[in-house]
């Protein structure tokens, strides 16, 4: 049995990235005019997400990187604090008062900016300004009831859509 392709599904990609999801956000004056991303993390963290997309792209050939507008769902699954955990036998178990949302830095749309500069320089579209809805939230890795998206271990899921005017 044969599935028609509708023009939603043609226009969609899916990318999971693996890694610690950095924010892109302060720079940093270190003279000559010159000025650095704050966060040592960034740069890997913009290289995760670009090796991902350049697979998703491969793996996804019905994608049109040039559609005039996109729809971006992502969700970032970040680390928990170690001392969100308990101690001892007990240290695999998360302590009563642990927060169930990443409610701390980094800073949501920080993490956005990061993450779609780096899907540009992956050439999942030519401009992050194409984006004209954002669908995002934090969360964190759980074993039970994890939210629509989150992944297993810290990264993110993305998924882009070509909106039709």
């Amino acid at each position: 049995m044969t599935h028609a392709v509708t023009a939603a599904q043609r226009n969609r990609i899916v990318i999971c990235v693996y890694g610690t999801p950095a924010p892109q956000g302060s720079k940093v004056h270190v003279g000559n005019g010159r000025m650095i991303e704050s966060s040592k993390k960034v740069g890997p963290w913009r290289e995760d997400v670009k090796l991902a997309a350049l697979r998703a792209l491969d793996e996804t050939p019905s994608w049109d990187r040039h559609h005039a507008l996109v729809q971006l769902h992502v969700t970032f699954t970040l680390a928990r604090p170690a001392f969100h955990f308990r101690t001892g036998k007990a240290a695999h178990l998360l302590r009563p008062g642990a927060p169930p949302l990443p409610g701390l830095k980094p800073d949501l749309d920080k993490l956005l900016r990061s993450t779609g500069d780096a899907l540009t320089t992956a050439g999942v579209y030519d401009d992050d300004a194409r984006i004209v809805q954002v669908f995002a939230r934090k969360c964190y890795p759980t074993n039970t009831a994890r939210p629509p998206g989150a992944l297993d271990r810290p990264g993110a899921r993305i998924i882009l859509t070509g909106v039709t005017r």
